[in-house]
């Protein structure tokens, strides 16, 4: 009786585990990409590209602060 006890915490524990895992992975994996847009897409969202200041950002509206590429 005590095995079985052991081996359901020891095999909960293991599942938890991959749990925590896969979401680390998950959340690397999206904050890991960086997010470009066009001149154009800077300005139809209401912004604007400023090529002239470092990191080339689109400045105001819905890409703020996002890399103009």
């Amino acid at each position: 009786m005590p095995i079985r006890r052991i081996l359901a915490a020891v095999i909960a524990t293991a599942a938890l585990a991959g749990l925590g895992l896969t979401g680390a992975a998950t959340a690397a994996t999206a904050q890991g990409a960086p997010s470009y847009v066009t001149p154009s897409q800077c300005r139809e969202g209401g912004g604007e590209p400023r090529i002239d200041l470092p990191g080339n950002p689109c400045v105001g509206g819905r890409y703020d602060g996002q890399a103009v590429d």
